[in-house]
């Protein structure tokens, strides 16, 4: 940064004033690549601060959907999309030379784990090799996929050195941005959560905290890439530990007879030093039971143990199995045997208000249970069809008037009737929060 004097260089001239760098150009157009449970909303906040986006994602059945306003979206995103589609402001292509185009370019794609817990890079490779291909000097590119720490680098500024000898800083600016979007809770509104940004360099974090600031209420720039991938990271390891704790503590106050959730909200009353967490079936979607591995897979390879973190999420992967323990339990208890037993779960998307079943512990369960002999059906508003095992099941429509050996509730929906519950014989109440008029067991 330049001092110059802003009075003339005369002898009697006051001290010089030290000017502020002019802010970096704000983006007329962007491009989302990935338009899923994150890209699209992001989009449409962007859409929503006055640039033109274009949505880019591979998958051809996802832009027709999008197009027919027929995805999984926040009412007030909802009328955004319609909104934005009939005025342009958003468009939506397979095509990844758009990308050459636009000011801006936010990568957004899945990065699950595989069936070892390993991550699965394969879209986000691909996802960043387009954008390398496709990019154009002067553009901010930034990676908002939660990621190993590094990743920003690996896929995205050094491709860009190495294909086009651009610097980061200088020629693109890259920087990392880590998504923080809670579908169907409304409280958590994105653009009253703060972003954090990591550049390569500081003028990279400088034109990417310029560009996404109109999305969010403040942007929280740290000092690079891999302190912005390590934040994410930390927040959901945090939330895994803390969930795998409160399940194991739910567990303990079964052993004595005690409502978890009562000694919960009672702790919560705590003004300082306790956060509460609620106990449930398992974890679901693609951050807690993914993000983890993510660091652990680095940790493992660089021979750093991981006590803590390695057994909350050995304990986030086993709590369905213990639903199906209990289930069988219950049903033993009664004197019914399982094999053939008419057992109904009642929701399956991974969260309420959510038609997200990524990862949900509803299809292990239901897999489980299926194994062992049981009859399973399912039923959830939100969610027509699910695939367990081989076969796909279609969500019951008039399940309250049937009577079951046992019902599993697993994720009621805002708004759902339960009161026929109490009609069953034995219901299996997995998110500890049902009315106790309604004589539920609990895990």
């Amino acid at each position: 940064m330049s001092t110059v004097n802003i009075h003339g260089a005369g002898p009697n001239s006051p001290t010089p004033a030290r000017l502020l760098a002019p802010s970096p150009p704000k983006p007329t157009n962007a491009v989302v690549v990935g338009l899923g449970y994150v890209g699209l909303p992001t989009a449409l906040s962007l859409a929503d601060s006055g640039v033109a986006v274009t949505g880019v994602d591979i998958d051809e059945a996802r832009l027709l959907a999008i197009k027919a306003d027929q995805v999984d979206l926040s009412e007030a995103d909802h009328e955004r999309l319609d909104r934005c589609l009939a005025g342009g402001e958003l468009v939506v292509t397979t095509n990844a030379a758009a990308v050459a185009e636009a000011d801006l370019v936010l990568i957004s794609v899945p990065t699950p784990v595989d069936s070892h817990l390993v991550p699965d890079m394969r879209a986000l490779t691909a996802a960043c090799a387009s954008v390398v291909a496709n990019a154009r000097a002067g553009q901010t590119i930034v990676l908002t996929s939660t990621t190993y720490v590094g990743c920003t680098r690996d896929l995205i500024a050094e491709p860009l050195r190495h294909r086009n000898g651009w610097t980061a800083g200088e020629d693109v600016y890259v920087a990392f941005s880590p998504e923080r979007i809670d579908p169907g809770v409304t409280r958590h509104d994105r653009r009253a959560t703060p972003r954090i940004v990591g550049g390569v360099t500081a003028e990279c974090g400088r034109r990417a905290q310029e560009a996404l600031q109109g999305t969010t209420a403040a942007v929280h720039t740290v000092s690079s890439p891999e302190s912005a991938e390590l934040t994410k990271l930390l927040e959901n390891s945090f939330r895994a530990v803390n969930i795998a704790m409160i399940n194991e503590f739910a567990d303990s106050c079964h052993a004595f007879d005690v409502d978890p959730i009562e000694v919960i909200e009672a702790a919560a009353t705590k003004p300082y030093g306790f956060m509460p967490f609620h106990p449930g079936p398992g974890v679901g979607g693609h951050c807690i039971p993914c993000d983890t591995h993510y660091l652990l897979w680095q940790l493992r390879a660089q021979r750093l143990p991981a006590p803590l973190m390695n057994a909350a999420m050995g304990a986030i992967a086993a709590r369905p199995q213990r639903v199906v323990d209990r289930a069988r339990y219950l049903l033993a208890d009664r004197g019914k045997a399982f094999a053939g037993a008419r057992v109904l779960v009642l929701g399956v998307a991974y969260k309420p208000g959510v038609a997200d079943v990524r990862e949900s512990p509803a299809l292990e369960i239901m897999a489980g249970l299926t194994s062992l002999g049981a009859r399973v059906a399912y039923a959830d508003p939100l969610v027509p069809a699910v695939r367990v095992g081989e076969s796909t099941l279609l969500s019951g429509t008039d399940v309250a008037s049937e009577d079951w050996d046992l019902v599993i509730v697993h994720t009621p929906h805002p708004g759902e009737d339960l009161t026929w519950l109490s009609g069953q014989d034995v219901v299996l109440d997995t998110t500890y929060r049902l009315s106790p008029e309604l004589r539920c067991a609990h895990l």
